[in-house]
């Protein structure tokens, strides 16, 4: 059986950040498995600009950022092992896989790190009334047909849901000479980036229909024209405010999901809201030494969120795994060993235990937990909301005393939001305590 101190699967921007981040907290021995033919994830793909501006304090396009860590990730001494699909996580960290090497093989790790990252909604998942003609895509698998493989999903295009990856090919599919006739949102706000909307959208004149969503496709053997109708407040079509569009292109932009396959076959306990695990403020989950992070915890908007993630599960695996900054330490572990440690940290964190939770809006929190005697200096704590709120206030209670109170001129869905809270503030909590992330007007 192959050993290593900490298996990171998944070889995106989180897996990448984790893993290096796992080598300089003293990991020697960290592999990071990747079923793609290259590591990178959906980067790879997204050669439009803005990513790094908080990592790099400078514009990069995907591919450019993702190689940043790639070269660090190998630079550090990390293995990736491309081409190679994880079928399981099971007990005492014993990884399955396989590939076109090895065949199948076991894996034992320290520690693991889950950062699968996240899939498109199908169109099978929206019950869109019509035929089942070709030109119907995700806008994900748009973008890789235009900037991978250099092919054109269709010259006319509507693009339903106005999630940034649909803001972004409808400006993509405009560059390439496409038609795009409008962006039409289900909700009544938009569930992209602003600056998205400004760039994509309106700088190219292209209408985003809120409140509206397609009810009816046509076509046999291509698209030939959707039907796009207002929708009430309870999401229902109104008779009478149909628009035909004659289009051979749907692109679909209509939420991410995370990939947690594997994570509910290791038994991790999972948020029934973000799709992802639950986390403590180290990103462990729920099961002993296997953490998580990137959009397979929860969907992100910015990448830099990934990356800073990314590196507190990496270092705090690394310590799991009993690796320790410039010492020469590789786990020769029996299953009794590991089940000590476990015992040990359950010991550990019992002590003061800090559990959060959202309200007036706020829909959940990453982390879920939070450990006070062990926590780093400062948490931050991320989190959406469920509506558009303006000219409000951001607060934090522990127990009934309010800790924090941020004005916010305006929080959005489509916008990760995030407050930080450090440890003196948290100092006098011994025991069981409760922490809640309120909307408050004033």
């Amino acid at each position: 059986m192959k050993r290593c101190d900490v298996a990171v699967i998944g070889g995106g921007p989180a897996g990448l950040a984790a893993a290096i981040s796992a080598r300089q907290a003293g990991a020697k021995e960290v592999l990071v498995l990747e079923r793609s033919s290259e590591p990178g994830g959906i980067l790879m793909q997204c050669i439009h600009n803005g990513f790094g501006l908080h990592t790099f304090g400078e514009e990069l396009t995907g591919p450019e950022y993702a190689d940043r860590f790639v070269r660090k990730a190998e630079a550090s001494g990390a293995q990736i092992m491309t081409g190679t699909m994880v079928l399981d996580v099971g007990d005492n960290h014993v990884i399955t896989a396989m590939n076109e090497k090895d065949g199948l093989f076991q894996l034992q790790a320290g520690a693991v790190v889950l950062a699968m990252g996240c899939r498109e909604r199908p169109r099978g998942a929206l019950n869109i009334p019509g035929t089942r003609p070709s030109g119907i895509y995700t806008a994900g698998t748009a973008q890789r047909m235009i900037n991978i493989e250099g092919l054109m999903p269709g010259k006319k295009a509507v693009i339903l849901g106005s999630g940034d990856i649909g803001l972004i090919m409808a400006r993509r599919m405009t560059l390439e000479g496409a038609n795009v006739q409008a962006v039409v949102e289900l909700m009544p706000y938009s569930t992209g980036l602003r600056r998205n909307i400004v760039q994509c959208l309106d700088d190219f004149g292209i209408p985003l229909l809120l409140s509206h969503t397609v009810i009816r496709t046509e076509g046999r053997e291509r698209l030939e024209a959707v039907t796009v109708a207002e929708v009430d407040a309870q999401r229902k079509p109104i008779p009478g405010t149909e628009i035909r569009y004659a289009c051979d292109c749907l692109l679909l932009s209509c939420g991410l999901i995370p990939e947690n396959e594997l994570t509910r076959k290791a038994g991790a306990a999972v948020n029934p809201v973000t799709g992802g695990p639950v986390v403590d403020d180290t990103f462990e989950t729920s099961i002993p030494g296997i953490f998580s992070c990137g959009n397979v915890l929860h969907v992100h908007d910015l990448v830099d969120y990934v990356s800073e993630e990314a590196g507190i599960a990496g270092r705090h695996a690394a310590v799991y795994a009993g690796c320790h900054p410039a010492e020469d330490v590789h786990i020769r572990q029996t299953e009794g060993s590991l089940n000590d440690r476990d015992a040990a940290e359950r010991e550990r964190r019992g002590r003061s235990r800090i559990t959060l939770s959202g309200e007036n809006g706020v829909r959940y929190t990453v982390p879920a937990t939070i450990y006070p005697e062990t926590m780093d200096e400062k948490v931050t704590i991320r989190f959406r909301v469920g509506a558009v709120y303006r000219d409000v206030w951001l607060s934090l209670y522990l127990d009934r005393e309010r800790i924090v109170h941020q004005k916010k001129r305006i929080l959005t869905p489509g916008e990760m939001c995030q407050v930080s809270v450090t440890r003196e503030q948290l100092s006098k909590a011994k025991g069981q305590h409760q922490l809640t992330v309120r909307i408050e007007r004033e």
